[in-house]
């Protein structure tokens, strides 16, 4: 089952979230050090990584039921230079093969997002790597090179917090192109 969450709702009380506003600050320090797109990833993976304050508590009862069969994105915070989501998947939920307007990080809180990378070779996709990343793992990627698709791979549904260089509440998503190509 895939829904294509192209849209994401946002929360007006974004900062009374736990552990929102002491995020919030951290990334802006990250950003204020003005690195290429590639080297503020990684500075915000690095971030992310083992903070005591990051947990499915950012999401509300509510968020955390997620969308029948696919998934949904909630925007929890957003100004020019980055937005905050937290992603809520069903089981089976996956992604389709899509790029991204800009760098993006995520933290994986609970269940199991599989990911396969790709690369364009004329008018096909190549898969170059998978993984599994499960609570605590982290990672972030700039474009080029960040075609990919993903799915919860769990039999729980899988939360995880991502942090884009970019308003989602201006750009409505953070997805740039949806791959339809065969996969060689």
């Amino acid at each position: 089952m895939s829904v294509l969450a192209d849209a994401v709702t946002m929360d007006t009380t974004t900062l009374a979230r736990p552990g929102l506003a002491t995020l919030v600050a951290d990334i802006r320090q990250v950003i204020d050090r003005g690195m290429d797109a590639g080297k503020t990833a990684q500075a915000v993976a690095d971030l992310l990584r083992g903070r005591d304050d990051l947990d499915v508590g950012i999401l509300t009862p509510d968020e955390l039921h997620g969308e029948p069969g696919g998934y949904a994105v909630h925007l929890l915070h957003a100004e020019k230079e980055f937005s905050v989501a937290g992603l809520v998947w069903q089981p089976g939920a996956e992604t389709p093969v899509h790029d991204h307007i800009a760098w993006c990080t995520f933290a994986v809180l609970s269940g199991v997002e599989h990911e396969t990378l790709y690369r364009v070779e004329g008018e096909r996709l190549v898969e170059i790597g998978r993984s599994d990343n499960r609570p605590g793992d982290v990672s972030g990627f700039a474009p080029p090179g960040d075609i990919h698709k993903v799915k919860n791979t769990s039999s729980q549904i899988g939360v995880s917090i991502h942090v884009y260089g970019a308003d989602l509440a201006v750009a409505g998503s953070s997805i740039r192109r949806v791959y339809d190509l065969p996969v060689a």
